[in-house]
């Protein structure tokens, strides 16, 4: 079998019944592929079928033909190599909850205005250097004590982050955080949650307020891209043994790039162009998407 299909059910639906995947496994056959039957990866929550005689995109538009309206994520990919060996992960809303930023311009009473533009750069109808630059300016004069209230009290991990960067470090990947927001938020968030290494942009302080400036360069669409790069050369691995996830539009490129590129709860020009997407379920999705059962899972 050369390609495999990997069923997520959501853990706030009804999960995934075996008939339901039943009718994907008959779905796959009349569309004219060889099926096995399900290995369950967890009962009534994750499965694999493996497929044979069918090309990735017409496998998933059977799947997702057979599932309508059921809260099930689905990854189409081939057999091979599907536990990778990198993880490029972006920070917010996809780690973590929230967007940093929003929530510093809640101090600011700015909170409206400023997550208007995030959410129009994350769609990319906006560059987001640009986008970064303006939002941060009207953050100007900010006391840098609302970056430690904005950790404490609004953070939130995502569900599953833990378990994804834990149970791929002990399998012996490379777990990298990649953000375009700031690194005062990502070294907590990666301390927390156990990546090797993190990445952002740097916040100019002055006096013990936040000048309304980042500092040079900004990382943005293509230095995620050339976080992904770097590090797979410094790895010594191809391109198909790294996964990426994320949910705006700077993150495209390293998705793209990415042997695996996942689309978390993302904006719809993400999860159009990414390799597969979470909707409904939590980040251990990538875990069942490389094949990991729930057993193997490492939360602490």
């Amino acid at each position: 079998m050369k390609t495999i299909l990997t069923l997520v059910g959501s853990a706030l639906s009804e999960g995934l019944t075996t008939a339901l995947a039943s009718d994907v496994r008959a779905a796959l056959e009349d569309a004219g592929a060889k099926t096995l039957a399900p290995d369950w990866l967890a009962p009534r929550e994750a499965c694999d079928i493996a497929i044979d005689g069918l090309a990735l995109p017409e496998a998933e538009t059977a799947a997702r033909a057979a599932l309508g309206k059921s809260e099930v994520d689905i990854a189409v990919q081939p057999s091979k190599g599907r536990i990778k060996k990198l993880l490029i992960a972006d920070m917010d809303s996809t780690m973590i909850t929230v967007e940093c930023i929003d929530e510093l311009a809640e101090f600011a009473g700015l909170k409206t205005e400023i997550s208007a533009i995030t959410e129009r750069a994350m769609r990319g109808e906006l560059e987001f250097e640009a986008a970064l630059r303006e939002r941060v300016g009207m953050l100007k004069g900010l006391d840098q004590k609302t970056l430690a209230a904005t950790f404490a009290e609004r953070i939130e991990i995502t569900p599953g982050a833990m378990q994804l960067v834990r149970t791929m470090n002990e399998a012996g990947a490379l777990t990298v955080l990649v953000s375009g927001g700031f690194t005062y938020f990502t070294s907590r968030v990666a301390d927390a949650l156990g990546f090797a290494e993190h990445r952002g942009n740097t916040l100019v302080i002055e006096s013990g307020k936040l000048t309304g400036e980042v500092y040079d360069p900004i990382l943005g669409r293509s230095a995620k891209l050339a976080s992904l790069t770097a590090a797979r050369r410094r790895l010594g691995i191809g391109a198909e043994a790294t996964l990426a996830v994320g949910d705006g539009a700077n993150d495209l490129d390293m998705l793209k790039a990415a042997g695996l590129g996942v689309a978390f709860h993302a904006k719809p020009i993400v999860a159009e162009a990414a390799h597969a997407r979470v909707d409904h379920g939590d980040l251990t999705a990538l875990l069942f998407f490389q094949g990991y059962r729930k057993s193997d899972f490492v939360s602490a």
